[in-house]
C-alpha cells in the first residue's frame, strides 16, 4: 500500500523545517481554481494551479512546442498505426514518496474518461491504455490519431494508490456541488506541494525538494502564496503596495500606472483565447425571454442581427483600452483552421441588424437574460454591460445577470442558460478541440460545453472523423467545411481575442505564456 499524504502532514513537516534562502511568490488574480480534482473541470485558472503540483505526460512551452514531462519520448508504434507508445521518466516520485509508474498512467486515463470528468472529450478517441512494464505505456485509439499528444498537455497523472486509499477514485461531481478528498488535497509529482487550501481565500504551496527536475529548472521560488482578489482596484493596490509581487488579470485601465511605478513592470503577449456569446437556438421556447411559444434565437436572422449590433471596435477602445483584437470566429490565430478571412467576418451594421430583426418578425424586439461571469475574463462584466446597450439599439432588452464563474459555468454545462458569455482557449492548437466541446451535439462524452442546442448529424460525423484522419489536406478541408457551417449558422457571437498583461515586481523573472498558465518552476527571483 502506498503512503498517503494529507495537508496536516505537510504543514507539520513545514513547521518543523527551517526554510533556507526562502523566496516567496505572492501571486494574485481575479478568481480562484474551481477545484483541485485533476479531471473535474477543464478551466484555465484551475489547470494553472494544478500545473504547480500535478503533471501531465507532456506540456507546451511559450512557443507552443512540446516539452517532455512525465514522458521522455513518444511516437506511433511501428507495429500498429492505431497505437502511440509513451516512454515514462524513471525515478519520479509522488509527493508522498510513492513511485510514479505506468500503472498510475493507466489509472489516470481511465479516471479522466468518467462521466463527471470535464477532460473526456480530449481522449474520446482512446480505446485502451496499457502498461508495458513499469515505464512504458501504449495508448490505442479508434483509428490512427495524428494529434493525440496535443490533447494531453492538461491531462494530469494521479497516484493510483493514494486515490484509492482516500476514496476519491470517482471524479468530483462539480455541477452537483460535491466535495471530495481530491478537491482540496493533492499528491502529485509536480515541483510544488500543497500546504493549505482555503477556496476563494488563499492557497499555499511549498517547493518539492525531491522534485525530479530539481536541477533542470530554476525552481527559485520556495513558497507560493496564491490569493484570489476579485476587485480590480484592490488587486492593483496589492501589487503597488508590495503585498503581491505577481499579478495576472491586470486591469487594463491601470497598465500604464503599474508599468511606470518604481520596481514594477508589465509584460504583454497575445492570448490563445477568444471571448464570445452563446445563444440557445435549440429550445422550442426560451425560459428567460418575453416571447411566448417560440424561440427568437432559433432564427438565424436574429442571431446574425445580434452579432451585427455588437460594436467590437468600441469594446476594444472603451472597455478594453486597446487591449483586445476584435474577432469574427471563435478560434484564436494560434489555431489550425483559423483564417484571417473568417476572423474578419464580424462587422457592425445597426441598420442592417434592424432590417434582419424586422424580417424575422421581431421588429419590436424582445427581452432576454444575459448570463455573465464577473471574475473570469478581463473586464467580463463590463463587456456584458456594453453589449446590453448595443443590443438595446435594435430593440433587444437584455437583463444582465453577472455572477462568479463557479456559479456561471454550471449554467452552461447543465443547459440552464439561453444567452451567455464564454471564453475558450485551445491548448491543442487545433480546431478539433473547439468542435468537440462547442460544436458537436451535446452528448455524455462530447459537446459538453455546447449550450447552443445546435446538433447537426453531418457536422457531428465530420467532427468525429478528425481524430483519425491522417490525410492532413483532407482533414484541413473538413475543418474548413465545419467552420463554414459555424459561421453561416452564427452559432456564437465572437467578441475579441484577449491580450494578456502580467504585472510583477522587478524581482520576479518570467515571460508571458499565451496559455495564461504561469509555471512557477520556471520563475527566477532576484
Amino acid at each position: 500500500m502506498k503512503k498517503t499524504l494529507t495537508l496536516l502532514t505537510v504543514a507539520a513537516l513545514m513547521s518543523s523545517t527551517a526554510v533556507v534562502n526562502a523566496e516567496t511568490l505572492k501571486w494574485a488574480r481575479a478568481g480562484d481554481a474551481l477545484t483541485l480534482d485533476p479531471h473535474s473541470q477543464n478551466e484555465g485558472p484551475s489547470h494553472t494551479m494544478r500545473h504547480q503540483m500535478y503533471e501531465p505526460l507532456i506540456i507546451r512551452d511559450t512557443s507552443g512546442g512540446f516539452v517532455p514531462t512525465l514522458a521522455t519520448d513518444w511516437a506511433p508504434s511501428a507495429d500498429n498505426p492505431n497505437v502511440w507508445v509513451f516512454n515514462l521518466r524513471k525515478g519520479v516520485k509522488f509527493h508522498d514518496g510513492a513511485d510514479f509508474t505506468a500503472e498510475d498512467v493507466v489509472f489516470s486515463f481511465e479516471r479522466a474518461k468518467q462521466p463527471n470528468s470535464d477532460m473526456k472529450e480530449l481522449i474520446g478517441s482512446i480505446t485502451a491504455v496499457r502498461a508495458v512494464g513499469d515505464h512504458t505505456v501504449e495508448i490505442e485509439t479508434d483509428g490512427p490519431n495524428p494529434i493525440l499528444p496535443s490533447n494531453l498537455t492538461n491531462l494530469f497523472m494521479m497516484d493510483k494508490g493514494w486515490t484509492e486509499a482516500n476514496n476519491t477514485v470517482d471524479v468530483q461531481d462539480f455541477e452537483g456541488g460535491e466535495i471530495t478528498f481530491a478537491t482540496t488535497n493533492v499528491n502529485g509529482t509536480g515541483a510544488y506541494k500543497l500546504v493549505s487550501r482555503e477556496p476563494d481565500v488563499k492557497t499555499v504551496m511549498v517547493r518539492n525538494e525531491e522534485y525530479w527536475g530539481r536541477n533542470d529548472f530554476p525552481l527559485e521560488v520556495s513558497e507560493i502564496v496564491y490569493t484570489p482578489i476579485q476587485n480590480a482596484a484592490t488587486r492593483v493596490a496589492a501589487l503597488l503596495s508590495g503585498e503581491v509581487n505577481f499579478l495576472q488579470d491586470m486591469p487594463v485601465q491601470d497598465l500604464a500606472r503599474v508599468d511606470s511605478a518604481d520596481g514594477l513592470t508589465v509584460k504583454q503577449a497575445p492570448q490563445n483565447r477568444v471571448i464570445f456569446f452563446g445563444m440557445n437556438q435549440g429550445a422550442a421556447d426560451l425560459e428567460a425571454d418575453n416571447v411566448d411559444g417560440k424561440n427568437p434565437l432559433a432564427d438565424v436572422r436574429v442571431r446574425k442581427a445580434m452579432s451585427m449590433a455588437i460594436n467590437r471596435d468600441a469594446i476594444r477602445q472603451v472597455v478594453m483600452r486597446g487591449q483586445s483584437q476584435p474577432a469574427g470566429m471563435i478560434a484564436p490565430p494560434f489555431v489550425n483552421g483559423w483564417t484571417a478571412a473568417m476572423d474578419g467576418e464580424s462587422s457592425t451594421d445597426m441598420e442592417g441588424a434592424k432590417a434582419l430583426m424586422a424580417e424575422a418578425g421581431y421588429g419590436e424586439g424582445f427581452s432576454i437574460r444575459l448570463d455573465c461571469p464577473n471574475d473570469r475574463y478581463i473586464n467580463d462584466e463590463a463587456i456584458c454591460q456594453a453589449a446590453v446597450g448595443m443590443l438595446g439599439q435594435i430593440g433587444i432588452k437584455v437583463n444582465l445577470d453577472a455572477i462568479p464563474k463557479a456559479q456561471h459555468f454550471p449554467k452552461i454545462t447543465d443547459g440552464k442558460t439561453d444567452f451567455y458569455m464564454l471564453g475558450w482557449g485551445v491548448p491543442t492548437y487545433d480546431s478539433e478541440y473547439i468542435f468537440n466541446f462547442l460544436v458537436h451535439g451535446r452528448g455524455s462524452d462530447i459537446g459538453t460545453w455546447n449550450g447552443t442546442g445546435f446538433d447537426n448529424s453531418d457536422v457531428n460525423t465530420k467532427i468525429k472523423s478528425l481524430a483519425s484522419n491522417t490525410d492532413l489536406d483532407a482533414r484541413n478541408a473538413d475543418i474548413a467545411a465545419i467552420w463554414r457551417v459555424v459561421q453561416d449558422e452564427q452559432l456564437y457571437i465572437p467578441i475579441h481575442h484577449q491580450v494578456l498583461n502580467w504585472g510583477m515586481s522587478d524581482s520576479v523573472g518570467i515571460e508571458v505564456d499565451p496559455e495564461d498558465q504561469p509555471r512557477v518552476k520556471y520563475f527566477t527571483m532576484k
